[in-house]
């Protein structure tokens, strides 16, 4: 497979106002989704071909969605534009207005001045590494000409109540009376969408991180900083918290003690209780290699298959799609419930975790932490040269050194960077000891190899 130009792990991202994300590189990029999507999709003969585009609410925002928009028409593709909206709610939307393609512009968890463009096919999935190939080789390949056809724009001003009642009735419309609720939207894309689910269910909802000014998403706020809904939650005495991300595909919650319930918690606490409802599909549960082991040891106590994917919601739904699963996790926060959607939800996620509470009545503190999790810590390793690590079989030796003492309960996951020239080694064990003795026994002599 050819290396991508354009596309990282989660399609494509960079400094706003500067390639790709410049104002040339963005019609062109427009206008190679455009064909891409004739290309991909069968024309329907009752309209012209359409495009959704939404957005989280960075400033920069504003100009990619308008140059986007003003490609995608020079080629003959509508477009509905949406205004800020979750990366889910986006995700859904595709499917609900059976359209075309799907264009979120976000950043995710990246500061304000970075932005980045999620790619959504028909399905409401995101696209394959095969499908971004094809559209770099129209953004590399092609000079377009002139065109005939030129498309329409409309502003939908309704889109979010679709997403708020699709979110509720995904969740059984439960009622949410009694409880007290901490939402930290992060200044992004859920500040006006987030609080009212909740809210709607009959929660007392305290929000915070709703007052965005296209600087301040994820500025100390959200998802990264969790530390301010777990004061929050104690200040207010609430039942719980949750923090979303900038455009709330990930959430990171806090229980009634202020303590943080990161996602090894929070896919186990799902898991059991999906397996409970007979809803969780072949007994399995897809996780990424950075889960912590000790989630493994739990699942599998309960009867529950652990599969494991590289990275992020994107791997986790192309596994659930291949083989037939429907529900996964990591431990940053992303969550796929595939009966429903196909990208991580936050609000979603939170929603469900609500939902267990209410029926068990059980506090969250209660429901999450049925294990301790494993001693864990990454080590950066600057190296000039990224050298298969095939090909340097002292350092395979090492780890196998180490695989023989762990006894399986501990483990050693190595990797390069995609953006910097770090190796990444992630070591993981029962004693925290082993840990970082593997660490920094791995770590300097990957040093020695690799510089």
């Amino acid at each position: 497979m050819a290396d991508l130009q354009l596309f990282g792990t989660d399609g494509i991202r960079a400094k706003a106002n500067f390639y790709p994300l410049n104002t040339t590189s963005l019609m062109q990029l427009g206008k190679s989704l455009a064909e891409f999507t004739k290309k991909r999709v069968k024309p329907n003969p009752n309209r012209s071909y359409k495009v959704i585009i939404a957005k989280d609410t960075r400033r920069s925002g504003y100009m990619i969605e308008q140059i986007l928009t003003g490609a995608f028409l020079s080629r003959g593709v509508d477009v509905m534009t949406v205004g800020p909206m979750p990366t889910p709610a986006l995700s859904h939307l595709v499917r609900s207005f059976a359209l075309d393609l799907g264009i979120m512009i976000t950043a995710s968890h990246n500061p304000y001045y970075d932005n980045g463009i999620k790619i959504f096919a028909n399905d409401g999935a995101k696209l394959t590494k095969d499908e971004e190939i094809t559209v770099e080789n129209f953004y590399f390949k092609t000079s377009f000409n002139g065109n005939e056809d030129v498309g329409r724009a409309k502003r939908i001003e309704n889109a979010a109540g679709r997403y708020i009642e699709f979110i509720k009735a995904t969740a059984d419309n439960i009622s949410l009376a009694g409880f007290k609720i901490v939402v930290d939207c992060a200044n992004g894309a859920a500040y006006n969408s987030a609080p009212d689910v909740f809210s709607e269910l009959g929660a007392k909802v305290i929000p915070i991180g709703i007052d965005p000014n296209g600087y301040n998403i994820n500025d100390n706020c959200g998802a990264l900083y969790p530390e301010h809904v777990k004061a929050a939650v104690i200040k207010e005495k609430a039942d719980l918290g949750i923090a979303l991300d900038g455009d709330a595909d990930r959430v990171i919650m806090v229980d009634e003690k202020g303590n943080i319930i990161d996602g090894n918690y929070i896919t186990a606490l799902l898991a059991k209780y999906l397996l409970e409802k007979r809803k969780l599909r072949k007994n399995t549960v897809v996780v990424t290699t950075y889960s912590n082991l000790a989630l493994d040891f739990e699942l599998q106590n309960f009867g529950i298959k652990v599969v494991k994917v590289v990275n992020g919601d994107h791997e986790i739904s192309a596994m659930c799609r291949e083989r037939g699963y429907n529900f996964g996790g990591e431990f940053s926060g992303h969550f796929i419930f595939f009966d429903f959607t196909e990208t991580g939800d936050g609000t979603l996620t939170a929603l469900m975790v609500l939902k267990v509470m209410q029926e068990k009545k059980q506090s969250l503190s209660k429901l999450a932490y049925t294990f301790k999790k494993f001693p864990q810590k990454i080590f950066n390793v600057a190296v000039k040269d990224k050298k298969p690590l095939e090909e340097l079989p002292e350092f395979l030796q090492k780890l196998k050194s180490w695989d023989k003492k762990f006894q399986r309960r501990g483990r050693v996951f190595v990797r390069y960077s995609g953006t910097e020239n770090l190796l990444r080694i992630m070591v993981e064990s029962e004693k925290e000891a082993d840990v970082n003795n593997a660490g920094e026994e791995l770590s300097k002599l990957a040093k020695k190899l690799l510089n």
